[in-house]
């Protein structure tokens, strides 16, 4: 389980750090019903993970995701075309980015945070955590590392539970100061969420990039191995 671990490391740290979940918990938190959205959209992050990740893994233990002489070449296919599609939304990102004091657009909804109940932070959560593109490729991404080592079921699942944890700590962290802190972390908050919504194009157009090109590397070590 360990090997499986290293593999998607860097695809749960990619989710883990991705600014915008971060930046949608930070705004519930300082809402009348932050004590109760934010658990509640850390729930929902979690919940659309884990759903995903027991169909992603059902699926490539279906399809026979590793051989006896390594991961299966659909595998290796799989990650080479998730690094190249992780590179080009790295790109967009970079391009994308506010220049100088320009203010980057935010979603609309996130102006309807205030409004929001528990459950729809809940969905809010799950949406964010699988339904967005860029967390939908990383997280791919992990499950083909972990079925790729060719690990029984029972140490697939304990890695993919670690995966989770690790991609959750982005909004999850949020979530703990606010209780900790209480009223004291509302200034801290939104110092972050600030930060946040002006370097989100940067932050995730390194990462992304980073990624691919590391799966792209190990799509090329599978091929000539």
């Amino acid at each position: 389980m360990g090997r499986a671990i290293g593999e998607f490391l860097p695809s749960a740290v990619g989710v883990a750090i991705s600014p915008l979940p971060i930046v949608a918990v930070v705004l519930m938190l300082v809402t009348p019903r932050g004590r109760v959205n934010g658990p509640a959209f850390v729930v929902g992050w979690c919940l659309g993970l884990t759903v995903a990740g027991a169909i992603l893994l059902a699926v490539a233990g279906g399809a026979d995701a590793s051989t006896d002489s390594g991961p299966a070449t659909w595998v290796d296919v799989l990650l080479l075309v998730l690094g190249l599609l992780l590179i080009l939304v790295a790109a967009k990102q970079w391009r994308g980015r506010p220049h100088g004091d320009e203010d980057p657009p935010t979603p609309k909804w996130m102006g309807a945070l205030d409004a929001f109940t528990p459950f729809k932070a809940g969905v809010a959560g799950v949406v964010l955590s699988v339904l967005n593109p860029k967390n939908l490729l990383l997280t791919i991404a992990g499950a083909a590392a972990i079925a790729q080592t060719g690990i029984s079921t029972g140490q697939q699942v304990g890695a993919y539970v670690v995966f989770v944890v690790i991609a959750s700590i982005g909004v999850a962290a949020p979530v703990v100061v606010a209780f900790a802190m209480g009223d004291r972390a509302e200034q801290l908050l939104q110092r972050l969420n600030t930060w946040l919504v002006h370097n989100n194009a940067v932050i995730m157009s390194v990462l992304l990039l980073i990624i691919g090109v590391k799966l792209i590397g190990n799509a090329i070590s599978g091929f000539s191995g």
